[in-house]
C-alpha cells in the first residue's frame, strides 16, 4: 500500500522531468522538505511511515528517535533502500532497514538513550513515491534520562531548528490529543520560525486514546487555539497493533471507521485521517510545482524564440538541391567580400571591443611600428663610420676642410639601411592580411572545402602581390640612392655653413642641478640646460626666456665625481683643460642628475658635441673596439658637421619614405586584394573543381541541423506539457490569517 495522493502526482512530475531531459536540461523543481516535529511518543514516526507505505522505523516507549533521520524518497522502477554510510549495499527487506537504523543510532549515541545531531541519511527507491525529503526528528523532552546531558531539551531544540528554519521546509507539528495543546512544544517551535503560519500544519494524534467523555472537536474545527492551516486528526497503529503485524492498509481502514463512527468527528470524517493529511501535503507540493511553472515557461519560450528562425530554415532544407548549392555559394562569397572590406576599412556596426581588427592593426604598422624602425640609428656606429670615411678620403694628408664625399658615402649607407625596415613593414602587413582572410573564412566553416579553397586562392593572390610590392619599395630606395639632392629646400646644406661654429643645432635639452653654488648664493639649484654643437647654456626654466649663462665648449672636458654621502643624486663635472675658471670663480662646474643613466646619457651628448672624458683610452686602429676613433678635436668637429648634415638629409628621405610606404602598400596590395575578392574570387572558385563537392556540408553542420530541429520539437512539447499541468491541476489558496496570539501567551506561560 503506497501513498495514493502522492502516486497521483508522480506521473505529472515524471512528464515534466521527461520533457526537460529530452532537451538535455534538468527540471529543478526543488520540492519542499517535510519535517515532523513533536514531543516524545507523539506518533511522529508513524505519520512518516504512512508516506512511504512501509514499516521501517524503530518503535517503542520513551525516546526512540535519537538522531535525525533524513529520508530521501526517489522515484524508481524497483523498491529498495540504501544508507549513505553503507553505500552500495541495497536493502530490499524493510525490517533490515529498521535494524540498521537502530544499530547505526547506537553506534554513535550508545545504547543508553544518548542523542546526537549527526543525521542518518537513508534513501528509499520506489515506484510509489515522489522525489521528496522527509525528516524524522527526535522528540522534545524535558527531563534527561540515561546518558543524556543536563541540557537535553536545548540540544534537541537546536537540532530541530537546523531543519525547520529553512523556507522550503513544511512543518508537521504533531501533538497527542491526550495532552494540553496550549503547551505544545511542536507548535511553539513552528511559531518561532513560521510566525505567519504559512508552512505549518497541525497534526493531532491518539484521538482514540482520549478519556471517555472528552474529545478534540473544537481543536479540529479550528475554533479553539486556531492555526492558519488548521489541524488534521489521525489515528496511528498502537504498539500492540504493530507487534501483531497489523499492516498499514488495515490500519487506514480502522482509522476511517473510527472517524465515521465517532459522534464528535463524524461530520469531519472527510477532512480527517492519514489519507487527508497526505492529500493536504500533496496539494502543497502541487502548489509549489505550479509556482515554478511560470519561470519554466518563460525560459522555454525564450529558447523556442531563439531557435524559431533557424528551425524554419532547416525544416525545408534539401541538402542535395543544386540550386540551393549555387545560391549558397554566391551568398558565401558575397559575405566573405563584405566581411573582408569591413575588417580592413572599418565599420560602425558590430564593433569589436575586445581586439583590434585587421585594418586597425595595419594602421598601427604604418604609423607606429614603421616610423619607429625607420629612425633607429646606432649613434656610436655612425660617428665611427664618419670618422673612418673622413680619414680614408684624406688618406696620408691632413685635410683642412670637411670633405663632402664623406657626407655622400654615409648618406648612401644610411639609405641602404632603410631597405630592412621597409621589407619588414610589408611582411607585417602581409601577415595581418592573411590573418584577416583566415578570420573571414571562419564564417564558411559550414562548407569545409569552400573554406579551404577560398583561403588558398586569396592567400596565393596576396603572396603574388607581395613580390610586386617589395620590388616597388626597393625601387623607391634605389631612386633615393641614384641622386643625393643637397639642394633640397629642407636640407641645411654646406651652402648654409660659414663654419661649423655657426651651426645652431641643439643636441640635447634637460634639467640638471648645479651643485657647487655656494650656500651664500642659495646652494644647489636646478636649471634647464641646452647643449648645442658650440655651447652649453642654462635657463631659469624650460620656457628658455631667461638665460642664466652660456658656456663655450672650447677646451672643456668631463670628469667623474663620486656620489656624495648626503646626496641621492649622481654627479659629473665639466672643467677647462687650460686651468681657467669655467663658471665665474669656479674652476669646474659640478652637475647632478637623478639617475646614473641620465649621467651616462649627458656624457654621450657632450661627447657628440666634442667634450671628451678626462681619462679616455684611445685604442689602436687594429684593436677592433667600438671606441677606436681619434680624439683629435678638429676631426671631431668635422665628424659632428657631417653627422648633423646626414641627420638633416635623412630626415628628408625618411619623411618621403614614411609617406610613400603606406600609399604603395595600399595601391599594390590591399586595394588590389579587395578588388580581386570582389571581381575574381567567384570565377576562380568555379574553375577550381567540382561545385557539388565544394558545397558539401561539414558533419558538424549536419549534426547541428538535426539537433536544432530535435531541440525545437522537444521545447514545443515541454511547453505543451506545462500547459497540460496548468490546466489539469489547481492551486489551493492559502487560508486567511487567524488569531494565533494564544501561542505567544502559551509560550509566555511556559517561560514562567
Amino acid at each position: 500500500m503506497g501513498n495514493r495522493g502522492m502516486e497521483d502526482l508522480i506521473p505529472l512530475v515524471n512528464r515534466l522531468q521527461d520533457a526537460f531531459s529530452s532537451i538535455g536540461q534538468s527540471c529543478n523543481l526543488d520540492l519542499p522538505q517535510i519535517a515532523v516535529v513533536g514531543g516524545q511518543s507523539a506518533g511522529k514516526s508513524s505519520v512518516l511511515e504512512n508516506f512511504v507505505g512501509k514499516d521501517f522505523l524503530p518503535r517503542g516507549s520513551g525516546i526512540v528517535t535519537r538522531r535525525p533521520l533524513v529520508l530521501q524518497l526517489i522515484n524508481a522502477n524497483a523498491e529498495w533502500a540504501e544508507f549513505l554510510h553503507l553505500k552500495g549495499k541495497k536493502f530490499t527487506e524493510f525490517d533490515e532497514v529498521r535494524q540498521e537504523i537502530e544499530a547505526e543510532t547506537d553506534r554513535v549515541t550508545g545504547a543508553n538513550k544518548g542523542i546526537s545531531p549527526v543525521p542518518i541519511n537513508l534513501r528509499v527507491y520506489s515506484p510509489h513515491v515522489l522525489n521528496l525529503t522527509l525528516i524524522d526528528l527526535p522528540g522534545i523532552t524535558k527531563v534527561p534520562v540515561g546518558d543524556q546531558p543536563a541540557d537535553i531539551e536545548q540540544q534537541i531544540r537546536d537540532m530541530i531548528m537546523q531543519f525547520i528554519c529553512r523556507e522550503s521546509c513544511l512543518i508537521l507539528a504533531v501533538t497527542p490529543a491526550n495532552t494540553d495543546l496550549a503547551n505544545s512544544d511542536a507548535l511553539k517551535l513552528a511559531k518561532d520560525v513560521d510566525p505567519q503560519g504559512m508552512r505549518t500544519i497541525g497534526v493531532i494524534t491518539k484521538l482514540d486514546l482520549m478519556d471517555e467523555g472528552t474529545d478534540a472537536r473544537d481543536v479540529l474545527e479550528n475554533k479553539l487555539l486556531p492555526l492558519r492551516r488548521g489541524y488534521i486528526g489521525v489515528v496511528n497503529r498502537s504498539q500492540k497493533d504493530i507487534e501483531g503485524k497489523k499492516d498499514i492498509k488495515a490500519a487506514l481502514a480502522a482509522e476511517r471507521k473510527f472517524f465515521l463512527s465517532h459522534p464528535s468527528y463524524r461530520h469531519l470524517a472527510d477532512s480527517m485521517g492519514t489519507p487527508y493529511l497526505q492529500k493536504a501535503l500533496n496539494q502543497q507540493l502541487t502548489n509549489h510545482i505550479r509556482d515554478t511553472l511560470p519561470a519554466f515557461r518563460s525560459k522555454l519560450q525564450s529558447q523556442v524564440l531563439a531557435l524559431d528562425k533557424e528551425a524554419e530554415e532547416y525544416r525545408h532544407f534539401r541538402p542535395d538541391d543544386p540550386s540551393r548549392k549555387t545560391k549558397a555559394l554566391l551568398q558565401m562569397v558575397q559575405q566573405f567580400s563584405v566581411d573582408f572590406e569591413k575588417r580592413i576599412e572599418g565599420s560602425g556596426d558590430q564593433v569589436d571591443t575586445v581586439e583590434l581588427s585587421g585594418g586597425a592593426k595595419i594602421n598601427r604598422i604604418f604609423h607606429e611600428r614603421f616610423p619607429f624602425e625607420l629612425v633607429k640609428v646606432d649613434d656610436k656606429e655612425m660617428r665611427r663610420e664618419i670618422s673612418y670615411a673622413i680619414k680614408n678620403i684624406h688618406g696620408i694628408r691632413t685635410g683642412l676642410f670637411t670633405p663632402d664625399m664623406a657626407f655622400e658615402a654615409i648618406v648612401k649607407k644610411q639609405v641602404v639601411k632603410l631597405k630592412e625596415p621597409c621589407i619588414k613593414c610589408i611582411d607585417l602587413v602581409i601577415q595581418e592580411l592573411i590573418n584577416t582572410v583566415r578570420q573571414c573564412a571562419n564564417k564558411l566553416a559550414t562548407f569545409p572545402m569552400l573554406r579551404e579553397e577560398t583561403e588558398r586562392i586569396v592567400t596565393s593572390h596576396i603572396r603574388d602581390r607581395e613580390s610586386r610590392a617589395k620590388d616597388q619599395i626597393l625601387l623607391l630606395i634605389d631612386v633615393q640612392l641614384a641622386y643625393i639632392n643637397t639642394n633640397h629646400e629642407d636640407f641645411i646644406g654646406f651652402a648654409n655653413l660659414i663654419g661649423f661654429n655657426n651651426i645652431k643645432i641643439v643636441i640635447r635639452k634637460g634639467w640638471l642641478t648645479i651643485n657647487n653654488i655656494s650656500i651664500m648664493k642659495g646652494g644647489a639649484k636646478e636649471y634647464w640646460f641646452v647643449l648645442t654643437a658650440e655651447s652649453l647654456s642654462w635657463f631659469k626654466d624650460d620656457e628658455e626666456k631667461e638665460k642664466k649663462y652660456m658656456l663655450p665648449l672650447d677646451n672643456l672636458k668631463v670628469r667623474d665625481v663620486e656620489k656624495s654621502f648626503m646626496s641621492s643624486k649622481h654627479m659629473f663635472a665639466i672643467f677647462n683643460t687650460e686651468q681657467r675658471n669655467v663658471f665665474k670663480d669656479n674652476r669646474f662646474l659640478e652637475l647632478a642628475c637623478n639617475t646614473q643613466e641620465e649621467v651616462d646619457s649627458w656624457r654621450a651628448s657632450l661627447l657628440r658635441a666634442g667634450v671628451y672624458p678626462e681619462k679616455s683610452s684611445v685604442e689602436s686602429e687594429s684593436s677592433g673596439t667600438t671606441e677606436n676613433f681619434s680624439m683629435d678635436p678638429q676631426l671631431e668637429r668635422k665628424v659632428e658637421t657631417i653627422r648633423n648634415l646626414v641627420d638633416s638629409y635623412m630626415a628628408i628621405v625618411n619623411k618621403c619614405i614614411r609617406d610613400l610606404m603606406p600609399k604603395t602598400i595600399m595601391h599594390l596590395m590591399i586595394n588590389n586584394v579587395k578588388d580581386f575578392i570582389n571581381a575574381e574570387l567567384l570565377a576562380q572558385l568555379y574553375s577550381a573543381g567540382d561545385q557539388n563537392a565544394l558545397m558539401d556540408e561539414s558533419q558538424e553542420q549536419v549534426q547541428r541541423r538535426d539537433e536544432v530541429l530535435r531541440t525545437h520539437h522537444a521545447l514545443k512539447e515541454a511547453l505543451a506539457i506545462i500547459g497540460d499541468i496548468s490546466t489539469t491541476t489547481i492551486s489551493t489558496p492559502l487560508p486567511p490569517p487567524v488569531d494565533s496570539s494564544w501561542l505567544q501567551a502559551g509560550q509566555g506561560g511556559g517561560r514562567r
